[in-house]
């Protein structure tokens, strides 16, 4: 603040009594004292508060502001409750020595004035650190610089400011980690996709061990409906509460964040372009040779120098419901970007593919499980997530039996209540190993060969014979059971039964003839 403020409009009642023209020094602090030197103590920039209890004859005037003055301090208060009025010794000394002397009226206290000039300092360190954060913002957009922990040491070593910049699953991107538990910041997460889900304006509030929290959305495109991707920032205070100046630099923080996430994500546009490219050759069966080169050809791009691959991948196989077109994979591909740096996600409207590598231990579907959670907050009434996550794949020939895998673990994921539900491969029943271990050539083949007449027959007679089938070996072959849950009379569904047997050759009564049916119907 300048020295002028002190007689501006809302400041403490005070008396300028020399040295007008010196009032645009900066006040960097204040310092009470009545010491007769108090030099040593001064760092420069203060406004000296004094009750004059150092003078004893006119000359001490003379002694202290030059003292003070060469010490670095732009301004003298003098308070008039103890000694009464201010004497002309000590003016003309301000006046010598061009420091301007404020006079302190009885009824006006030492610690409003202090209080004042703290909140004006305050404000204009804020203001300044917003102009730099501003410009770092400017800067990071221009040149792709990265630097958001810099910026957020900076805030707490010069305004006490702890802030974060959190994922919706927890993960800190930037910030001190160290001074927020995983357990808050879950908090701190949950509170926050919460709010968004139910369109609370920002800043989103939480209390965390009776500490107010101020929490910003920074979403790389506001355009787009991806709160389970966005990052947000943390503030450690309530925001709505401060000064204009201060609340500038949490707004201009919270660009800079944005903008960070924006440069990240434009790093990852090739990254996700193989990711799309490896997920459309595992859905079209593709041969070995050309998931290795596009896997391989993922894995240069994992980051600068040689990189050691994977001894085994994953796939992950999710679908949602509730969410917009594209929200899935960006959230599963921010959420996997704590879980392995490496993860390749692809998927558009409710589906998304990932293959990443596979941990050396632990409960891969577990972990995964725990990651999502607080996603959970974010889902609408209808909103839900489902994953299946396969086995370890040692060879990129695997991927596709993997691949398959992972689909009929997001099957019994489905199958179960909950709004985030994952499943892992040692839940699978044994008949799906050996399904997803089979040559795709041999399954396809299998199932042509088994279900193709009866697809035909449904497609020309708008015959539903694919689903009474089905229905029949959910029964357990039971007539009347399957006739129940298909809503027709036991003789039509004798009727259809006879009627698939025909088109297939094969004995539905048999053991043998339905355990092959199902498994074909598991290869649709």
């Amino acid at each position: 603040m300048r020295v002028a403020a002190l007689l501006a409009p809302g400041a403490p009642r005070l008396r300028l009594l020399a040295a007008e023209e010196e009032l645009d020094r900066q006040v960097t602090g204040v310092m009470t004292t009545d010491l007769h030197d108090p030099g040593r103590y001064l760092h420069g920039g203060e406004l000296v508060l004094t009750g004059m209890l150092w003078r004893a004859a006119p000359e001490d005037s003379e002694r202290f502001v030059r003292v003070i003055a060469a010490a670095g301090a732009v301004a003298l208060a003098a308070g008039e409750a103890e000694v009464g009025p201010v004497p002309q010794d000590l003016v003309a000394a301000c006046r010598r020595h061009r420091m301007p002397l404020f006079a302190v009226p009885e009824d006006t206290a030492f610690a409003a004035v202090a209080e004042y000039v703290g909140r004006q300092v305050s404000a204009d360190r804020a203001a300044d650190l917003a102009a730099l954060v501003e410009r770092h913002r400017l800067l990071v957009s221009a040149t792709g610089g990265s630097g958001l922990d810099a910026v957020l040491d900076l805030l707490g070593g010069d305004l006490d400011l702890d802030c974060w910049v959190l994922t919706p699953t927890g993960r800190v991107v930037a910030g001190p980690a160290d001074r927020l538990p995983p357990a808050d910041r879950e908090r701190l997460v949950r509170t926050h996709l919460t709010a968004g889900r139910r369109r609370s304006a920002p800043p989103h509030h939480a209390r965390l061990h009776g500490r107010p929290y101020s929490l910003l959305p920074a979403p790389a495109d506001p355009a787009a409906e991806t709160p389970l991707a966005d990052w947000l920032l943390a503030v450690a205070g309530d925001v709505t509460e401060w000064t204009g100046k201060r609340r500038q630099l949490a707004d201009s923080l919270a660009r800079l964040v944005a903008a960070e996430r924006t440069r990240r994500d434009q790093g990852r546009a090739l990254r996700r372009r193989l990711a799309g490219e490896l997920a459309a050759l595992l859905r079209r069966d593709a041969g070995s040779a050309e998931v290795a080169r596009a896997l391989y050809a993922a894995e240069a791009m994992s980051g600068p120098g040689p990189q050691r691959p994977p001894a085994a991948w994953l796939v992950l196989a999710a679908e949602s419901t509730g969410l917009p077109d594209g929200a899935l994979r960006a959230a599963l591909e921010e959420a996997l970007t704590g879980l392995a740096d490496q993860a390749l996600v692809a998927g558009a409207g409710p589906a998304a593919v990932a293959v990443l590598p596979a941990p050396q231990d632990g409960d891969p579907a577990g972990t995964l499980r725990a990651l999502l959670g607080p996603l959970e907050a974010g889902l609408g009434a209808q909103g839900r997530i489902t994953v299946g996550v396969s086995a370890p794949a040692a060879q990129p020939d695997a991927l596709r039996g993997a691949w398959e895998e992972a689909r009929h673990a997001r099957r019994i994921a489905a199958a179960r209540t909950g709004r985030i539900c994952v499943a892992g491969p040692e839940e699978l029943a044994s008949h799906v190993l050996l399904l997803a271990a089979v040559p795709d050539e041999v399954r396809r083949a299998f199932r042509s060969r088994l279900l193709d007449p009866v697809v035909r027959y449904d497609l020309a007679h708008q015959a539903d014979l694919v689903r009474t089938l089905e229905a029949f070996l959910h029964a357990d072959g039971s007539w009347t059971r399957c006739a129940a849950a298909l809503h027709v009379h036991v003789n039509t569904l004798r009727y259809r039964i006879g009627r698939i047997e025909e088109l297939t050759g094969r004995d539905l009564s048999r053991l043998a003839d339905r355990v092959d049916f199902y498994l074909a119907l598991e290869l649709s």
